[in-house]
């Protein structure tokens, strides 16, 4: 025999027990019913192993004479040759800065995602704080970076007949001058100083569009009432023109109603935005039904949430009328006759009233009720992340009068040296910012109070001539509170509140979340250095701070600085305590953009220096902001009258 098989041969496969002995082979028969191998000597089982397995031993060694399998592309499912998709994209949660997908790299809601856009519709009676309620939901969910726009059916009625519309506040321009260590690396990567260039303001506002009043009144060019309706203006805008048997007038606040939505719907679809809030009563099951059949004839899948404001408590309704009695209708009027006339026009509505219930939650639609400013909320049907977003943050609400302070910490060794980022301790200066801080604000905390005191003691209703303070609410509850002190975890941050920390009557705590935005790989670094050795970042950023990310391990940016500190507003608008936060340059710019209404473009620009305090005062009609600029000479600290937030210079980090 050769080893060659005759032709027509068939070769039998071997056992895998050929080879074996007799022995080898029932020690193998045990292992297989025993599920081991131990039974095998290792030279038969390494052996056994080989026969039994399909792979060579060196399969390297064997050159395949198969072609290698075609890679397969996939292909989209509502590509040309496929069936296109009918059903919606699924709408999950969007956060700028920390969700990202193809269709949203910036995390944004996507214009495709038109469910996951929402309408909010105000119901409620005058004087029940719908307006005070939206305009915190615009400033939140603004500051949250989705894009939204109050849409106010009164403001405008008003403009047509002629009255002027509030401004978006912004920052007052940058100073001529940079800073020296900005400056410095400005002209290391530029070759020369920055240009003074400032940025062109832009409108925050749309004119409405012209009113039809069936030929009853004439519009001019500018959206507003002439002729014989300008000179009735004031009989339109009494109690008579809300009486609800005042067909024509009816008619007049219907077109006007739906003109508003027409201009949200626009803005939601058209404009780029996510939130529309319609604030008006919409005070009958018929206007509420139009509004919904109006939205689904535009877009179906757009989301609808109502959101009611009711107030039972008799002390909340009196600070509301008193602040309605200082709004654009009662404005420079009588108090007394004004005060009778705003409770006709109460009435009037109240007789036509129908509030949220049965009808909504038999169509499935989504709704909150909010009973007296927060102190109890009804919700149903919400789906979301807006909607649940909303009904967490609305429960934080509170009217309490108290004091929020913020400042940035001391000045540090790092501060001094003109680095990023780091976890140095104070100077010597910052120890005295830190003591003359704990006897400003102890002084402030006393004199508040008797300020609080004495307003109680002085408070009339209906108001006395000239008088448009409001009160608040709780103003007859105990004025003596509480006051915390938050830091971050960072030592300079912790030290300048040493004083504070020594003192029983404060309360002080350490957060992480107030820590400095993280610097990545640019940590302990100056401006000029991150300028000379990384232009492209130091370009990068200048361009675009908003969504810029630090390089490196733990790298962070304005976004994520945005996201951590959401949980931080809820917690200030839920104590109803005085607060001060020691915190650090972007964890103030963020703090400070929520409370001040700022842009989404002035967030990163606000300058916010060492040694300037601020002071927020919640107020039933928006804040009352104070600041105060620490004199090194005196250890006290001086107010800066009128003062308005400035811009950074251009480049700073």
């Amino acid at each position: 025999m050769n080893g060659y098989l005759s032709p027509g041969t068939v070769q039998k496969p071997p056992s895998p027990t050929e080879s074996l002995s007799e022995k080898d082979a029932a020690q193998l028969l045990l292992a297989a019913r025993d599920g081991f191998a131990t039974h095998l000597p290792q030279a038969a089982a390494m052996h056994n192993i080989q026969d039994l397995t399909d792979t060579p031993s060196n399969p390297r060694s064997v050159d395949s004479t198969a072609p290698n399998s075609p890679r397969i592309p996939p292909v989209r499912q509502n590509s040309g040759t496929q069936t296109p998709r009918v059903r919606p994209h699924a709408t999950t949660l969007n956060i700028p800065g920390m969700t990202r997908s193809k269709v949203s790299p910036d995390g944004r809601i996507p214009e495709r995602d038109v469910a996951a856009k929402l309408v909010i519709v105000m119901v409620g009676l005058p004087a029940r704080g719908k307006s005070y309620i939206t305009k915190k939901l615009q400033r939140y969910l603004s500051w949250q970076q989705h894009e939204t726009r109050i849409f106010n059916v009164g403001n405008r009625r008003r403009i047509a007949t002629g009255k002027p519309a509030a401004v978006h506040p912004r920052l007052a321009p940058e100073p001529a001058r940079l800073d020296p260590p900005v400056e410095a690396a400005t002209i290391l990567l530029n070759g020369r100083p920055a240009h003074k260039a400032h940025r062109k303001e832009t409108s925050f506002l749309h004119d409405p569009p012209s009113l039809d009043l069936n030929g009853s009144a004439k519009v001019d060019g500018d959206g507003r009432l002439g002729g014989d309706a300008a000179a009735h203006d004031e009989n339109d805008q009494s109690a008579k023109f809300f009486d609800p048997t005042n067909k024509r007038a009816a008619e007049v606040r219907e077109q006007v109603a739906m003109e508003t939505l027409d201009e949200l719907l626009d803005y939601l679809l058209d404009g780029g935005g996510a939130v529309g809030i319609l604030d008006a009563t919409n005070s009958t099951i018929q206007r509420r039904q139009n509004i919904v059949d109006r939205i689904q004839a535009r877009e179906p899948n757009l989301g609808i949430l109502f959101i009611e404001s009711i107030c039972r408590d008799p002390n909340l309704l009196e600070a509301n009328m008193r602040l309605k009695l200082s709004g654009p209708d009662y404005r420079n009027k009588d108090p007394a006759k004004s005060l009778e006339d705003f409770k006709a026009r109460v009435a009037a509505y109240e007789s036509a009233y129908e509030p949220l219930g049965e009808y909504e939650e038999a169509r499935n639609l989504q709704y909150i009720q909010m009973i007296d400013v927060g102190r109890k909320l009804v919700q149903n049907r919400l789906t979301g992340f807006l909607s649940g977003g909303i009904s967490t943050y609305l429960a934080s609400f509170n009217l309490s009068p108290r004091q929020i302070w913020i400042t940035r910490h001391g000045q540090s060794v790092d501060n001094e040296l003109g680095r990023l980022g780091g976890d140095s301790p104070m100077t010597e200066r910052g120890h005295c910012y830190g003591q003359a801080l704990y006897k400003f604000i102890t002084h402030k905390r006393r004199e508040w109070l008797a300020e609080q005191q004495s307003k109680v003691a002085k408070a009339s209703f209906p108001p006395l001539p000239g008088d448009n303070t409001p009160p608040y609410p709780e103003a007859n509850q105990e004025l003596e509170k509480n006051f915390c002190v938050w830091t971050s975890m960072l030592q300079r941050s912790v030290e300048t509140a040493e004083y504070f920390d020594a003192d029983d009557d404060y309360d002080v705590k350490n957060w992480e979340m107030l820590n400095e935005l993280n610097s990545g790989q640019f940590e302990g670094m100056t401006y000029a250095q991150i300028a000379r050795d990384h232009p492209d970042e130091f370009r990068k950023r200048a361009d675009d701070k908003l969504n810029y990310i630090y390089p490196g391990v733990g790298g962070e940016g304005y976004l994520q600085v945005i996201s951590r500190l959401r949980d931080m507003v809820r917690e200030i608008e839920r104590i109803t305590d005085h607060v001060l936060i020691i915190g650090h340059r972007s964890v103030c710019r963020v703090l400070m953009a929520y409370f001040m209404d700022l842009t989404r473009n002035d967030i990163t620009d606000m300058d916010v220096p060492l040694g300037v305090l601020y002071a927020i005062e919640p107020k039933p009609y928006g804040i009352e902001f104070h600041a105060y600029r620490y004199n090194d000479e005196s250890a006290w600290f001086d107010e800066m009258p009128n003062y308005v937030p400035q811009k950074a210079s251009r480049g700073s980090f």
